[in-house]
């Protein structure tokens, strides 16, 4: 894996130098930090710990058109395709949800959507200095430096960006920057390492996975499932702003004889994703609900790709309006089994 420099200092440049390619970057919103287009001379900060809303809607959009048609009418009008793009500043697990969910994408049917923009994405990723208050990659196979996922990942040296090529594609981008670049020294790689350790120390959160998985079909009927989703309210925050989340609804919408069919996020917290024409409903509460979501995450995933479903980021955590904490639901799970 080879390594660059890149002074902080020429960072103006380089931000210009990418802005030709449909670049993405965080910004504040009125939904909070997410990535948005990077608007023409606009230089954008990486000074942040992590965004509110994952990278994921730059290749999974909240909703997305997946084709135009006339009502009555049999021609079907498919959306241009998507122009390539560089995610500049993601963080190891916004990435490492991406790789994951890759998985559910090309499983048993690609989904061409998904997949054209993810082939055309460039995820240029910020190693994590300092970890949030509830971040625990460590617990789930992740780490603040993992490259997992990612094209090119950067590490904040203090005046100077460390920047090591993953992929061919992390390749490619290094060589169109190059005349902004000097190589890497044997004490930048030190240096790369030394904050690596730092920050993995400050990571203050942790569950220990092993046995979860295998156990959580056998609390099926546990009490323990009323009890953590006694003061859920079941707003979908938790799915909503979870970056391996990846249900959606897929609806026609008409307005005289112009018609279109597209999918939107959807939420397992929500009592109408599993509600049948019918009237019934075989998750009724937010206990099934509850126990769905963690099961998902930590089982059935599991048993499907042999990988979690869950990265640690500490979103759900973070920005539950009644406080529910997954490594606190997890730890009764451990205790249960």
């Amino acid at each position: 894996m080879s390594a660059m420099l890149l002074n902080k200092e020429k960072w103006s440049d380089f931000v210009g130098m990418l802005a030709g390619k449909n670049l993405w970057a965080p910004r504040e919103s009125d939904e909070g930090l997410r990535f948005v287009p990077v608007a023409e001379g606009e230089v954008p900060t990486l000074d942040y710990n992590n965004t509110r809303v994952p990278p994921k809607e730059a290749v999974f959009p909240q909703t997305e058109t997946l084709f135009k048609f006339k009502v009555g009418g049999k021609d079907l009008e498919e959306p241009r395709p998507d122009q390539d793009a560089v995610l500049l500043g993601v963080r190891p697990c916004d990435a490492r949800a991406m790789h994951i969910i890759d998985e559910l994408f090309s499983w048993d049917e690609d989904d061409p959507y998904y997949l054209k923009r993810r082939e055309k994405t460039v995820l240029v990723g910020l190693a994590c200095n300092e970890p949030g208050l509830n971040c625990f990659c460590t617990s789930v196979g992740g780490g603040p430096v993992s490259t997992e996922g990612l094209d090119l990942l950067m590490v904040d040296l203090g005046e100077k960006y460390l920047l090591e090529e993953v992929t061919e594609k992390g390749s490619a981008l290094i060589d169109e920057v190059k005349e902004l670049l000097e190589e890497a020294d044997d004490n930048s790689s030190k240096q790369k390492d030394k904050l690596a350790d730092e920050a993995a120390g400050k990571i203050k959160r942790s569950i220990e996975t092993e046995g979860i998985p295998a156990g959580l079909p056998g609390l099926w009927e546990d009490e323990l499932w009323q009890r953590v989703s006694a003061s859920c309210i079941g707003c979908g925050t938790c799915t909503f702003l979870c970056p391996t989340c990846h249900c959606f609804d897929i609806q026609d919408e008409t307005e005289g004889f112009e018609a279109r069919r597209c999918r939107m996020w959807d939420s397992c917290m929500f009592r109408e994703y599993t509600l049948h024409t019918s009237g019934h409903n075989p998750r009724p509460t937010r206990s099934e609900r509850t126990r769905n979501r963690i099961n998902h995450k930590y089982s059935y995933y599991v048993d499907k790709f042999e990988v979690i479903a869950c990265v640690g980021c500490g979103r759900c955590i973070n920005l539950c309006p009644v406080n529910i904490d997954i490594l606190d639901i997890l730890g009764q799970v451990k205790e249960e089994i």
